[in-house]
């Protein structure tokens, strides 16, 4: 029997880790995911999301994915909320992946706005009803226009909004303009999270409920700090605790995500190798250099 999520909504807020999927000799590394798992949990991020971007999600087999989602939920042992990443450009086959993935118990998906085939608002509007009317569970949505070449405007996502189970975006529009607008009109109850690291003060400052955030692998501490300072009201410190951070999350953007943090994360022993999967490589020695001295990591 499949786990119920009906009337269970929880309010998705706070610094969220996309995890990264670890290989090792071209296969799932899932000793060093578990350990990254625990990791993160311990430094006290609010929730977990496999199966993004960061995590290679399309370069995964569906059992992979499955195994993925199996192990995060045994290693977070309800600690901590799970949103999985279930998008794609067709909508069925998110549906399959749904009806798939629906024997196993986590909160929500983070859904990804169609990219390649470009459709407009109506179709947008429509695929995001068809995914949510497809699930109980919570339905984030995430709008890269950087990566889908298209833009989920702030009218559309609003309509959406009054779906029950739509309770979220992240926000990576790249656009400061439109980002604050939907800030200043979100109703009550529907979560905005950046997806643009370097924005995350901004975005927080300006009223976000957090940040769903690749960098915040490296220096998590620091993320998790501007996290309680906002919740604190204090302004000030969180522009203090941001400070060191700013200079470093551009360099993990400086290659393709998430090239650059496999190799931090592969310098501090939390994984046993930087290697991605193709189309992806690694990172030029250039940055390599670069990161090793800004997070001081031993070659």
């Amino acid at each position: 029997m499949r786990p119920s999520f009906a009337g269970m909504r929880t309010r998705i807020q706070g610094l969220w880790l996309p995890l990264i999927t670890p290989f090792k000799d071209g296969a799932v590394d899932f000793d060093s995911y578990a350990r990254l798992v625990e990791h993160y949990i311990a430094l006290g991020v609010d929730g977990l999301f496999p199966l993004g971007t960061t995590g290679e999600s399309p370069a995964l087999d569906d059992d992979e994915t499955d195994a993925l989602v199996e192990r995060t939920l045994d290693a977070a042992a309800g600690r901590v909320p799970v949103l999985v990443g279930v998008g794609g450009n067709a909508t069925r086959k998110v549906e399959k992946a749904l009806r798939r993935l629906e024997r196993l118990p986590f909160q929500g998906i983070v859904s990804v706005c169609p990219y390649y085939n470009r459709p407009g608002q109506d179709g947008l509007i429509a695929h995001f009803r068809a995914i949510a009317g497809a699930t109980d569970r919570d339905v984030l949505i995430y709008n890269i226009p950087y990566r889908t070449a298209v833009n989920l405007s702030n009218d559309a996502l609003l309509e959406l909004a009054q779906v029950p189970n739509i309770v979220g975006v992240k926000d990576s529009s790249g656009s400061m303009a439109q980002s604050l607008e939907l800030l200043a009109r979100k109703p009550a109850g529907f979560s905005v999270l950046t997806g643009e690291d370097a924005l995350y003060l901004t975005m927080m400052a300006n009223g976000a409920d957090g940040g769903i955030l690749a960098a915040s692998h490296v220096m998590t501490e620091s993320f998790l700090h501007v996290r309680d300072r906002f919740a604190a009201n204090d302004i000030d410190g969180a522009r203090a605790a941001w400070a060191p951070l700013a200079t470093v999350v551009p360099l993990l953007f400086g290659d393709a995500n998430p090239m650059p943090l496999k190799h931090c994360l592969w310098r501090q022993g939390l994984i046993a190798s930087p290697e991605c999967r193709l189309p992806l490589t690694k990172i030029s020695d250039a940055l390599a250099r670069r990161l090793d001295a800004a997070l001081k990591l031993a070659p």
